[in-house]
């Protein structure tokens, strides 16, 4: 297997707010870290007045100056939002009409009838599995939270019995699996071939999906014993419907947004030319606002007029589904902020150069680097390009199956201990109901079970291919 000193790697370096030294950089985020994590356990804050504090620290402890500090923030916060935010709101008028529709009932009465109470966290991981595919890990949650919710609270389970294979199906399919934006820079970056990567990517996602969702679950059950939050689960559709959705009319709506999606990429495989127009339309019609909007219209007529809805109740509808998730979009946006923060302090960097010198397997060192900057700056996909473009010359020397495995490597690693910088980890927190120290024994060990695993996936695979 090929060794490299990462020394004779590169990377674009942006310049930082900061000129801190390394060791003053890492006390800050330390310090900032801490001062989350404090404000929140012990002093009760919000988690979004805790962020925007810890944020602050971060960027003075760092000797950045404040309105620099203030502008990372702000612009983190701002395209979280953005993005994410608006997908959060669409998916939870789509969740809401699903509710109240009793389409929602009618998957989960059929779920419960069709799966044991044995077989029911392996059906929820399948389920993720197939609806993560193509989209998004927000979009993903969003769209599955209200079965979850209802098939937790309905079938008497614990939520983390339920929720963590779906989580680690959504995880895993975002991190290792193509066309995932992820993937397919590192695939670009390195010269891997996709259809290779995506072959060994089921290889390694199956096990790891496995040891991290169902399994792991009985463990994440025992040791937080929660059951679903009363303010998100969608009520059970009233009983004055005349009738409710079909079971197949319901299930096509909620995969209209991921089959759209789908479309796009596999469009953008086969075509793979910006400028074509068919790739163009394809572009607009895939990507997630648009899906999920396309989903939110349609929804109004196979769920909404389906149960006999009138115009005045779909609207009174999407307007209540709004409400309950105002806290979640608020910490999610500062925690993309916080993450802003670290990114335009440096951290990455400082990373990088505590790097250099290493001389250890190509794949392991992928592992490794993705790993520091997702535990640095919170994010998979940042984690995802940063790693890659530092090993793509190593690519040179590798066939073409150690190419694929060394974007898996990368992959595994950008997944590593989800924590509070990372905005996903305030959406699990907030639709759980969790706390950030049951967050942590369940959600971030999750993920870090999902790195651990996969990596451990990769260099066997490297044995034998």
């Amino acid at each position: 297997m090929t060794h490299l000193s990462v020394e004779m790697l590169a990377a674009d370096a942006v310049e930082p707010i900061t000129s801190a030294g390394h060791a003053q950089l890492g006390i800050a985020v330390l310090a900032g870290i801490a001062v989350i994590v404090v404000l929140i356990t012990k002093f009760k804050l919000h988690a979004f007045l805790s962020l925007i504090i810890g944020s602050l620290v971060l960027g003075a402890a760092a000797g950045a100056p404040l309105d620099k500090a203030i502008a990372s923030f702000s612009t983190g916060l701002g395209s979280t939002v953005a993005g994410t935010g608006v997908l959060i709101a669409l998916g939870a008028i789509l969740g809401k009409l699903l509710a109240d529709s009793g389409g929602a009932d009618e998957i989960v009465d059929t779920i419960l009838a069709k799966a044991n109470r044995r077989s029911m966290p392996w059906a929820m991981v399948l389920i993720a599995c197939v609806v993560g595919l193509p989209i998004f890990f927000e979009v993903g949650i969003v769209l599955l939270i209200p079965v979850v919710l209802l098939v937790a609270k309905r079938g008497n389970f614990s939520l983390m019995r339920i929720g963590i294979p779906a989580l680690a199906g959504l995880s895993v399919m975002h991190g290792l699996i193509p066309p995932h934006p992820g993937p397919l820079v590192a695939i670009d970056a390195v010269g891997a071939n996709l259809g290779i990567t995506l072959a060994l990517g089921v290889v390694v996602a199956i096990p790891t999906a496995i040891v991290a969702g169902p399994l792991f679950a009985r463990y994440a059950a025992r040791w937080v014993d929660i059951k679903p939050p009363e303010n998100m689960v969608p009520e059970r559709a009233s009983a004055e419907l005349a009738k409710r959705p079909r079971f197949g009319v319901t299930v096509a709506t909620v995969l209209l947004p991921v089959v759209m999606m789908l479309a796009k990429a596999l469009v953008d495989i086969v075509i793979d030319d910006p400028k074509d127009s068919v790739q163009r339309v394809f572009d607009v019609i895939g990507s997630p606002m648009i899906a999920l909007l396309a989903g939110v219209v349609v929804a109004m007529f196979t769920l909404g007029r389906a149960a006999g809805f009138t115009k005045g109740k779909i609207a009174t509808t999407v307007e209540s589904s709004l409400g309950p998730i105002a806290g979640v979009l608020l910490i999610v946006g500062a925690g993309g902020g916080f993450k802003q923060t670290l990114v335009d302090a440096g951290v990455g960097q400082m990373i990088l150069d505590i790097s250099k010198g290493w001389n250890i397997s190509a794949l392991l060192l992928a592992w490794l680097i993705a790993v520091a900057i997702r535990l640095a700056t919170g994010s998979a996909t940042v984690a995802t390009i940063s790693a890659a473009g530092l090993v793509a010359p190593l690519a040179a020397d590798m066939s073409s199956t150690h190419v694929a495995l060394l974007v898996l490597a990368i992959g595994t690693g950008s997944l590593f201990f989800s924590h509070v910088n990372d905005a996903g980890f305030w959406m699990v927190k907030e639709y759980f109901g969790m706390n950030v120290g049951q967050t942590i024994k369940t959600w971030s060990v999750m993920e870090t079970l999902i790195s651990v695993v996969g990596i451990a996936c990769v260099l066997l695979l490297s044995l034998v291919v």
